[in-house]
């Protein structure tokens, strides 16, 4: 664990504004219980099963996101009590949110994700997919649902003027999107962007979530 590292990630954080989430996964009870001691709330997870197994840990102290790839058949675990979404790269993962959280008498947040990086590995849509998404009747009719903003992340590389492009391009978008689609919203404001390794960088490009476990947990 490393406390130091912590309170130097919050202080780069407070000039831009931005938010801290602790990536958990794989993390026990004891050491997520530690980081909370430290004061912080935010906890993200990759994996639904593993979420809803920590779901109880602090109650409402902690506010969960998912930051994985989510199923569909995984949604209804996960809507009663999750706070964001980050990872929705489909119509039909959206309509499931939907019906879920109407179930549930709530709206739920949610993020789009956006493939900005080079890496077949890396998921997400592409700019053209979210403007047809956002367009189309279907989406209109999600009553149940509030898109927040956009996810993204960057190539696995050392090349840092890539990693830079790839958040720019990022940001870019969301611009494109907040004037075309969210021109009037309050809550579409949120960049989901950067790790331990670039979060530096993605902030510098206007994230406003970084996602940040090892630099943490000292792994």
């Amino acid at each position: 664990m490393n406390p130091k590292n912590y309170q130097e990630i919050l202080r780069n954080l407070a000039s831009f504004k931005a938010k801290l989430i602790v990536v958990s996964k794989y993390r026990t009870f004891e050491e997520i219980e530690t980081v909370r001691s430290w004061g912080q709330h935010i906890f993200g997870e990759n994996r639904v099963q593993e979420l809803v197994a920590k779901k109880d840990l602090h109650g409402r102290d902690i506010l969960w996101h998912l930051i994985g790839t989510l199923q569909k058949n995984k949604v209804k675990a996960l809507i009663p009590f999750v706070d964001l979404i980050h990872s929705v790269d489909s119509l039909s993962l959206l309509q499931e949110i939907n019906k879920q959280a109407e179930k549930n008498n709530q709206v739920q947040d949610c993020l789009l994700q956006i493939k900005i990086a080079e890496e077949n590995t890396k998921q997400g849509l592409s700019i053209d997919e979210v403007q047809s998404l956002l367009a189309s009747c279907e989406f209109t009719n999600l009553a149940n649902v509030q898109i927040k903003g956009i996810m993204g992340m960057a190539t696995n590389t050392e090349n840092k003027r890539q990693i830079k492009l790839e958040f720019k391009q990022l940001r870019n978008y969301f611009e494109e999107l907040k004037k075309h689609y969210f021109p009037y919203s309050e809550s579409f404001n949120e960049i989901s962007a950067g790790m331990s390794d670039d979060y530096e960088i993605a902030l510098d490009e206007g994230s406003t979530y970084v996602r940040i476990g090892s630099l943490i947990f000292n792994s």
